[in-house]
């Protein structure tokens, strides 16, 4: 069985106006000292008002889900106690009038230092998925198989469509906005791990990021584990919307490796398409046409079945099928978070809003 990990950030955010707040390190040390987490699994992020939680590595589905629930409970507390609420959307639907101060560590303050309005507007909250890998080697065969599906998990994960106390019109709009730095999107193709190593020794050497950290390619291969990293997901509403990204991330894995051993030909796509189906799935998400690997477009609930099949296999093995199965047809009747959190801010207005992304589906 092949391991995964999940990482997920979320806002600090006042309850009644949904302004972000900083006070994420007195948040993060109520969590860490409270029976149900440690100092470990919760860590800061950029800004003051972002918290991140990490699960250990997990073996099953109903681990991780086990986990998400366990960390986001802690949260939420300790944010309750310091007079704010944890709110699991991709970007802050509304801003204060001053910049939330950054997180006084060196790599922090030296990036608002180089980019003060990236900073100053990196709002966002991501969800990041580690699956094991055996070795580098295979993990970059990885990343050339699973890079033509990014946008479609893109899509299905949409769950930032305000910005500015305003509709976007995009239904992820953490992609465009994380799309700034000078090193992001969909990773090109590697011709294999020498390659991708000479890159990232020469993107550092530029001088324009300072460190492989700063390569904020959609997957890549982790520095810190012996993984793949997904990062193209918007924090999810729901934990069991982000176990089913979960599970169908390592069927992408498991196929990927698969198909590397039978020496399964790689088709070619030109790199402006798999950029052009980013850009398309932060747009839209899951309405109407969605660009299938090979860029050619396709209504969305095909996409996603197309997705399912080509990973049939993989989840069989792994005991997920039914479970993940049951979870994207959920998905496609219910709707993108993005999709919910426009109808609750179209029903209820802000208050509505708040209570979707800081209420039950942020913590149950």
């Amino acid at each position: 069985m092949i391991t995964m990990g999940v990482e997920e950030e979320y806002l600090l955010v006042d309850p009644v106006t949904a302004v972000p707040v900083p006070v994420a390190a007195e948040v993060r040390r109520a969590a860490g000292l409270g029976p149900f987490a440690d100092g470990v699994e919760i860590q800061d992020e950029l800004l003051q008002a972002q918290i991140e939680v990490a699960t250990p590595v997990c073996w099953s589905l109903d681990e991780v889900g086990g986990h998400l629930l366990r960390l986001r409970h802690a949260v939420a507390t300790a944010a309750e106690a310091s007079g704010v609420r944890v709110a699991a959307t991709g970007a802050a639907p509304l801003r204060g009038d001053l910049p939330v101060p950054v997180t006084p560590t060196p790599r922090y303050l030296m990036m608002e230092g180089a980019a003060r309005q990236l900073v100053d507007e990196q709002l966002i909250c991501g969800m990041h998925v580690h699956v094991g890998v055996p070795d580098p080697e295979t993990g970059v065969a990885v990343l050339n198989r699973i890079r033509g599906w990014l946008p479609t998990l893109l899509a299905m994960s949409a769950n930032s469509p305000l910005w500015e106390r305003r509709d976007t019109g995009f239904a992820s709009w953490r992609t465009i906005v994380f799309g700034r730095w000078p090193v992001s999107g969909p990773p090109p193709h590697f011709d294999g791990l020498c390659d991708y190593e000479q890159r990232l020794e020469r993107l550092v050497e530029s001088g324009v990021i300072t460190d492989r950290g700063q390569v904020y390619w959609q997957a890549r291969l982790s520095d810190s584990y012996p993984t793949v990293e997904v990062r193209c997901l918007d924090v999810q509403l729901r934990p069991d919307d982000a176990v089913m990204l979960a599970g169908i991330i390592r069927g992408l894995v498991a196929t990927a490796i698969a198909e590397e051993k039978a020496e399964m030909p790689l088709p070619e796509v030109a790199p402006e398409l798999t950029q052009v189906a980013n850009w398309h799935a932060a747009r839209h998400g899951l309405n109407g046409i969605l660009l299938d690997p090979l860029g050619r477009p396709h209504r969305g609930p095909d996409v996603l079945y197309a997705l399912l099949r080509h990973i049939t296999a993989a989840l069989e093995d792994a005991g997920d099928l039914r479970l993940v199965s049951g979870l994207v047809d959920r998905l496609l009747n219910r709707g993108t978070p993005a999709e919910r959190q426009r109808r609750a801010l179209e029903e209820a207005g802000l208050p509505g809003l708040i209570d979707l992304v800081t209420g039950a589906g942020a913590s149950a």
